[in-house]
């Protein structure tokens, strides 16, 4: 029988094994968030809406759904988290996701559809959960590139999902979909009860880790900073999905070519964030979270700035999966910031709030691409956005300088 996990001044002595089943499981579980984006609008006709304004207005809704309750319900479960174990929300998140997602497989009404994507958001946030359980039991030296591969699988998910939901449900149908993938993040489920190993609680439970955040206080100025720093992330990667199709038929002609032009765009952001953070989070384990999250912000503004100004599509594809790699160690660096900077006993919480701002931004983002490129030009998307990356980057900087002078 396989020994308890211990914590030592190193971190839990099986972090890595435990890096491994919250990678897969963030991968699974993401992967059956954005597998319905393909085929939501056949399902919801399936379901009974025959007018094509009502199954977008549907459709709308339900994608949504999911994320809006992941988003009320994340600081929730990183506070049960401090106080009843990791690892216990993990199993919850899994269990509760295996579930959902088989129901919607037999959902009759569309409303029920968005009952049970409420559910999912509601009962899941495996991979804000595994983020937290990384970034409280990885050695501190290590964090950053740990971060950066659970993100890296995150961001994976993201991507593999829709192509996944664009394959499967010709092939096997699409309620058939929907049970495969809870039967998928069943696996997961047993894995993370199985082969997961938290270290033990503080002796004394609940009262014991309330105690010892009590003795130590949260930097509340360097929190804040990186929650708004990882919505403005996700804020400036979303910000022109709703113009991409737009924007790239300026350059491309054919509805085809449109489609599958707008649809490397949108991918090359995501491959060269999953290249480079784990290199990137690496990095800043080795000179600094705080330069490697300005340095990326700047470049981000940076890189925003031609995106305006292409005369071929092919330039936009490039240049978005260069901003992907500026981007893709950031979320891990704004983590790590966050972990260093609060009591044990508060890790859950705070990054439970983290989670929350970076969906205001996948919120945002969106709606302010969509109005400003529907006011006053799709140009000015991304001039506007460089704006926003160029002011993070520059209050980022000087709370970093604020810091050392501080702890000087």
């Amino acid at each position: 029988m396989s020994q308890p996990a211990t914590m030592t001044a190193n971190g839990n002595i099986h972090w890595k094994r435990n890096l491994f089943v919250c990678f897969a499981g963030s991968f699974t579980t993401i992967v059956a968030m954005t597998l319905l984006l393909p085929f939501l609008p056949l399902y919801i006709h399936q379901l009974g809406v025959q007018d094509n304004a009502a199954i977008a207005r549907w459709s709308g809704v339900a994608y949504g759904a999911t994320f809006f309750s992941a988003a009320l319900t994340a600081p929730l479960w990183g506070k049960l988290a401090d106080r009843y174990g990791r690892k216990l929300m993990l199993i919850r998140a899994s269990l509760g996701m295996s579930i959902a997602m088989s129901l919607i497989g037999m959902a009759t009404a569309p409303w029920q559809l968005v009952a049970l994507r409420l559910l999912a958001g509601l009962l899941g946030g495996y991979a804000s959960g595994s983020t937290i359980m990384v970034a409280a039991q990885t050695p501190k030296e290590q964090t950053g590139w740990a971060l950066g591969v659970l993100s890296a699988g995150i961001m994976a998910g993201n991507v593999v999902g829709p192509l996944i939901g664009g394959v499967l449900p010709p092939l096997i149908g699409i309620r058939q979909t929907f049970w495969l993938i809870g039967g998928v993040i069943f696996l997961a489920f047993l894995a993370t009860t199985f082969l997961l190993k938290e270290a033990p609680r503080p002796a004394g439970g609940k009262k014991a880790v309330a105690a010892t955040a009590g003795e130590e206080k949260v930097n509340r100025p360097v929190v804040a900073m990186m929650w708004l720093s990882g919505m403005l992330l996700i804020f400036a990667n979303m910000s022109i999905e709703p113009i991409i199709t737009l924007y790239v038929g300026q350059f491309v002609q054919g509805d085809h070519q449109i489609t599958l032009t707008a649809g490397l765009v949108m991918s090359a952001a995501a491959l060269g964030s999953i290249l480079s953070a784990p290199r990137l989070g690496r990095l800043a384990d080795r000179i600094g979270h705080w330069k490697v999250l300005t340095g990326g912000l700047a470049c981000c503004a940076v890189l925003l700035i031609p995106q305006a100004f292409i005369t071929a599509a092919w330039q936009l594809v490039a240049l978005r999966f260069l901003m992907g790699m500026a981007l893709g160690g950031l979320l891990p660096c704004v983590t790590a910031i966050i972990r260093h900077n609060v009591p044990e006993g508060q890790v859950g919480r705070m990054l439970g709030y983290s989670t929350s701002a970076q969906y205001i931004g996948q919120v945002t983002g969106p709606l302010f691409g969509g109005f400003i490129g529907g006011s006053i030009g799709m140009r000015t998307v991304f001039l506007t956005t460089c704006g926003v990356m160029a002011i993070g980057a520059v209050l980022n900087s000087w709370q970093a300088r604020r810091q050392r002078t501080i702890q000087s």
